[in-house]
């Protein structure tokens, strides 16, 4: 790479501060579209699946966010890493600089964002990496300090002292909330099937209503995450190897 990750930093500060925060025209952006109910996780609920896995009929699948996916410039952010949650954070940084350079406004530009491989631990609510050690496991680190974390680095805040407020607008949950197509692997995920197995010395069939159900308020999974990639292109989305 050109430039060190601290260059990174620096950088995506001084952007976001030209911005005032952040200029995404949010107002324009449809709303999120739900793969499950919005809520925040802290255990085993009784959530009801509503995705297959192997084997399951085409309709299982939501396959309509494609749709969300409009304007001048369509781009699929592809996250196979945890990469500190860099791969996230470009996902909405690259608007803004076509915003700014291009002068295209943010109405034009749209984004997917998938998260497959080990980058479907992104995907995960706090508590799920809490209970599962899933920093120490993927050997996660801070996008800003650089140091080992036990915290998802796509989900950090700067009301909870884990980075400036400045890159608060590049978390993945603020990208949601924005509007911005977030799509998981579901290949991946039975990764984290397995860990909970193996921890809670569960079933598979209740050990992924609790994968399903710690997965991000506003994700929506898909059969893989290279299912989602080609899906995207087809909409006619530029790919971009996020991590």
């Amino acid at each position: 790479m050109s430039v060190t990750r601290r260059d990174f930093i620096d950088r995506l500060a001084a952007g976001t501060v030209a911005f005032g925060g952040l200029s995404l025209g949010a107002a324009a952006l449809p709303a999120p579209l739900h793969a499950h109910e919005r809520r925040d996780w802290s255990g085993p609920s009784d959530f009801t699946l509503r995705h297959g896995s192997a084997g399951a009929q085409p309709e299982a699948w939501d396959t309509s966010w494609p749709k969300r996916l409009t304007g001048k410039v369509k781009t699929v952010f592809d996250v196979p890493e945890v990469d500190s949650g860099y791969g996230v954070w470009r996902a909405t940084f690259w608007a803004m600089q076509y915003e700014q350079v291009m002068g295209i406004p943010a109405r034009e530009l749209s984004t997917a964002l998938v998260l497959r491989h080990n980058g479907i631990a992104l995907a995960m609510q706090q508590p799920f990496w809490d209970k599962y050690g899933v920093g120490k496991m993927k050997q996660a680190t801070s996008p800003v300090t650089h140091e080992p974390t036990d915290r998802n680095p796509a989900l950090m805040s700067s009301t909870r002292g884990e980075q400036p407020a400045d890159y608060d607008v590049f978390a993945l949950d603020k990208y949601i909330a924005r509007g911005g197509v977030t799509l998981a692997c579901d290949l991946a995920l039975r990764e984290c099937v397995r860990m909970i197995q193996k921890v809670d010395g569960i079933g598979e069939a209740e050990a992924r209503k609790i994968a399903l159900d710690a997965m991000l308020p506003g994700v929506i999974l898909q059969p893989s995450g290279i299912f989602a990639v080609v899906l995207a292109e087809e909409a006619g989305a530029h790919y971009v190897r996020a991590s």
